[in-house]
């Protein structure tokens, strides 16, 4: 694509070059937004801006046969007894992962389907400790471990669940061999996630630089001499990613001073408010809040001498005279949402992404199989009550739609771009008026892309609504059912009941769309009753088609929620927090209920996991507890009558 360097009105920054950069780590099967969507506004606006993607790359450069050279020197220093079954597994086979990696790779990024073949076989890869998980589908008989959920064909799908396996003891030996916070997801996590102090990361910064950290390093470097930058973005959406930025921060600082670079994203928006360590800006020169086109404009605009510092938007950065923490915010108007222009995937590597199977649920496989182009409906949420939810935040708070034909162009010029019509809506929670909307100007156009996204399980989706959403190309959805209790529900301020879920989600099964509900546990006030009778209407919802997969989240107590704000009106009392310089998002709270969450939770998560393989759905919900629970409460029947009214 030409770069267009005519500027924008009021700048006279033709040699202003903005490098987008994703950080490890996030999704290994499609990019992450958030660059797409900087390097489109600016380009809206004739601005130079390119992005690279160093999550993919630090992965594909560590999953090389170079790079697992190097590890292997890194575990010959480690003593027989310090080594992992993982490592000693790798160590044995150390060959054979030289020899497969690459042909692996290549399977995964869709470029040698006939490798499945070979992988199916169970003969050509090594196999580690991560094998034997598939132990637990053996039948009596020794059978076919994979039968039940291939068949007799089903080669690639089965051969994408082995290598992914194979990927996966891979990222444990890097984890137990060479860095052990690496994780193909929530890398370094724990240095970030509400860390009230800026210490934990400072000294991590510090330490000696590891296998990993000398790889981004060298990666980085060689982003920044391809496209030259004088401005660099990272945007950082979840803790897992802080860690990796500000490495990238450091070697960019250490070679290339006079670059401006920038933090920004999802986690900085929710827990980095109220920032005061001026360390952060050893690394970073501004740090941005919320929506990031406005800023991003306003600081373009003061790096070109067109305005004062104090003129800024929602930014903060260190004063040079004080040397302390400033956040300056002239109010001004967001970019509306039909303004900010057609995200672009230009630059990024599309078919080196790679496809995981890593469990066997045809609706949990979407968020890690298939190169997805993900793309909003609507800013923020149209429901915004739910008292868990940081709906004081403008991510949540401020909800602006888009037009249904300006979202259609944008997918049809996504699709002329990247050739691949699947989409990820990404939205907090889709408005059903909107997806209507769009579902009609799709089928109008004779579009032909498939889609899925976040909905709320609310009674505007009536079947005839499912019919409109499927007949345009909508595959699956996910939702909230949280805590299947309708006094929770209503404490919750859900504004949706049991029986009403059940309706809606059968309507999407009926129009052949998958349903993935998001589950809760632990919310102020939930007893262990109300645990176990949640877990009985789960059991019921899959057992009457109405959903196909699920997953278990401990409920989190976060300052900018309604729980964390008015922790009276919900029963509960705050933990004091200790003084904040860097990171402020969860904090903790002492419910009078005194429950012990964490051990039901196993049981909630084994059971989630059995009955997405279709497994006990006829059994007494209380057999997935180690510890006796009460009887359930709830009519074995009620979702089926439910449905039938």
């Amino acid at each position: 694509m030409t770069q267009s360097l005519s500027p924008v009105k009021n700048l006279s920054l033709p040699s202003l070059r903005v490098l987008s950069i994703i950080p490890p780590m996030t999704q290994l099967n499609t990019p992450y937004p958030s660059t797409a969507y900087l390097t489109g506004f600016l380009r809206s606006r004739g601005l130079f801006a390119v992005q690279e993607d160093l999550a993919l790359a630090l992965v594909l450069r560590l999953l090389s046969a170079q790079g697992l050279g190097e590890i292997a020197l890194q575990v010959d220093q480690l003593a027989d007894s310090s080594q992992s079954p993982s490592v000693q597994s790798f160590s044995t086979q150390r060959q054979r992962y030289f020899s497969t990696i690459q042909p692996v790779i290549a399977f995964l990024q869709g470029r040698d389907s006939t490798l499945a073949h070979r992988i199916v076989s169970r003969q050509y890869l090594p196999e580690g400790p991560r094998f034997a998980s598939l132990d637990v589908y053996v039948d009596d008989e020794g059978g076919d471990p994979l039968a039940w959920a291939f068949g007799a064909l089903g080669l690639n799908d089965r051969a994408k669940h082995l290598a992914t396996l194979y990927l996966n003891d891979l990222a444990d030996v890097l984890r137990d061999a060479i860095d052990p916070r690496f994780e193909f997801v929530r890398y370094a996590e724990s240095l970030a996630a509400s860390q009230a102090s800026f210490d934990p990361l400072a000294r991590a910064l510090t330490a000696e630089p590891n296998l990993v950290d000398n790889t981004l390093h060298t990666l980085t470097l060689q982003a920044i001499a391809q496209h030259a930058p004088t401005l660099v973005l990272l945007s950082v959406p979840f803790p897992g990613c802080v860690y990796a930025a500000f490495r990238i921060a450091q070697t960019i600082k250490a070679s290339y001073p006079a670059i401006q670079i920038v933090l920004g994203g999802g986690f900085v928006n929710t827990e980095l408010r109220e920032l005061k360590d001026p360390r952060v800006f050893d690394y970073f020169d501004f740090v941005t809040l919320d929506a990031g086109e406005r800023p991003l404009l306003s600081l373009i605009d003061y790096l070109s001498g067109n305005r004062s510092q104090q003129r800024l938007v929602r930014t903060f950065l260190r004063d040079k005279e004080s040397s302390e923490v400033r956040y300056i915010n002239l109010v001004e108007p967001d970019v509306s949402f039909n303004q900010v222009g057609t995200p672009t995937w230009d630059g990024l590597p599309l078919d080196r992404y790679l496809s995981l199977l890593d469990m066997l649920n045809p609706m949990n496989r979407l968020w890690s199989d298939g190169r997805w182009n993900k793309l909003t409906v609507a800013h923020g949420c149209y429901w915004k009550k739910c008292s868990f939810c940081d709906v004081s935040l403008d991510y949540i708070g401020r909800y602006e739609a888009g037009e249904a034909t300006v979202l259609v162009d944008r997918i049809d010029q996504i699709v002329s771009e990247t050739g691949q019509t699947g989409f990820h809506f990404v939205d907090e929670a889709a408005p059903p008026k909107s997806l209507k909307a769009l579902a009609t100007e799709l089928i109008d156009r004779n579009t032909g892309i498939s889609w899925w996204g976040n909905i709320r399980f609310e009674k505007t989706f009536t079947p005839e609504l499912c019919e409109l959403l499927a007949d345009s190309g909508c595959i699956a959805v996910s939702g909230g059912l949280e805590v299947a209790s309708d006094r929770l529900l209503q404490l919750m301020k859900k504004g949706v009941s049991i029986d009403q879920v059940a309706r809606v989600t059968r309507a999407f099964t009926d129009a052949g769309v998958l349903v993935h509900a998001y589950l809760m546990y632990g919310f102020p006030t939930q007893t262990v009753q109300d645990t176990v009778d949640a877990l009985e209407y789960v059991r019921q919802l899959f057992l009457n088609g109405c959903i196909q997969s699920g997953f278990f989240h401990r409920f989190t107590c976060t300052v900018h929620s309604p729980v964390g704000l008015h922790p009276e009106e919900y029963g509960v009392t705050l933990k004091p927090l200790p003084p904040i310089t860097f990171a402020k998002n969860d904090v903790g709270f002492i419910d009078p209920t005194g429950v012990d969450h964490a051990a039901l939770g196993v049981g909630l998560k084994k059971a989630i996991y059995n009955y997405m393989h279709g497994i006990g759905l006829e059994e007494d919900v209380r057999s997935w507890f180690d510890f006796k629970v009460p009887k359930t409460t709830v009519d074995r029947h009620r979702i089926e009558r439910a449905l039938a009214s």
